[in-house]
């Protein structure tokens, strides 16, 4: 069995890359996300996906690392998580009765000879028009503060939405699994 490394300290994406059934390890790739100036959000999620990768696959001496990261957009703007309370409020007021775009990069990287795979995956989420009160309510249960966009999609934050249009609902939590088995498989990891 191929040794797999997720290059990241997110208990959702732990979460989701145990999903596929496989062994693997975590590392926290230490790496700066502060975006570069006029970067692109897929731009800059595929390189921090890349950089996450590449740190941890430069300390392992093999196996297979997974990198990825995300980034949020509304309005043309970049969204960060939000990390408090009256943040998580003002990014969701902003997001009623609009569509937020996901950018989620992935690159799995062979710690051996930095042979590096990588892809993105896009998605979207149409908000329902929200009152104060029930964002207010939602925030206060859920408590999205460390995700991007804030909001919690496997949790309530469903019911903030009209429609998801994208192919992997595991991609807006922070992982796609459909492209990383894809991406697994054309490194020789049998994920089945």
């Amino acid at each position: 069995m191929t040794r797999l490394i997720l290059a990241s300290t997110s208990p959702y994406r732990r979460e989701l890359l145990a999903k596929l059934g496989l062994p693997f390890d975590c590392i926290a790739p230490g790496v700066d996300e502060t975006p570069l100036p006029g970067e692109a959000p897929a731009a800059l999620a595929a390189r921090l996906a890349a950089e996450k990768a590449l740190a941890v696959a430069r300390v392992s001496l093999d196996g297979w690392v997974i990198g990825a990261d995300q980034v949020a957009v509304l309005d043309g703007e970049k969204l960060g998580k939000p990390m408090t309370r009256d943040h998580t409020l003002a990014q969701l007021r902003k997001a009623s009765g609009k569509t937020m775009e996901f950018h989620t990069a992935l690159c799995v990287v062979d710690a051996a000879t930095g042979e590096a795979k990588a892809d993105i995956d896009r998605c979207a989420v149409v908000f329902r028009e929200l009152s104060p009160g029930q964002i207010e309510r939602y925030v206060d249960r859920d408590r999205p503060y460390d995700c991007a966009g804030g909001f919690k999609s496997e949790g309530l934050g469903i019911a903030l939405f009209e429609r998801i249009e994208g192919e992997d609902p595991n991609a807006l939590v922070g992982l796609p699994l459909i492209r990383l088995t894809r991406l697994l498989e054309a490194c020789g990891v049998a994920v089945l």
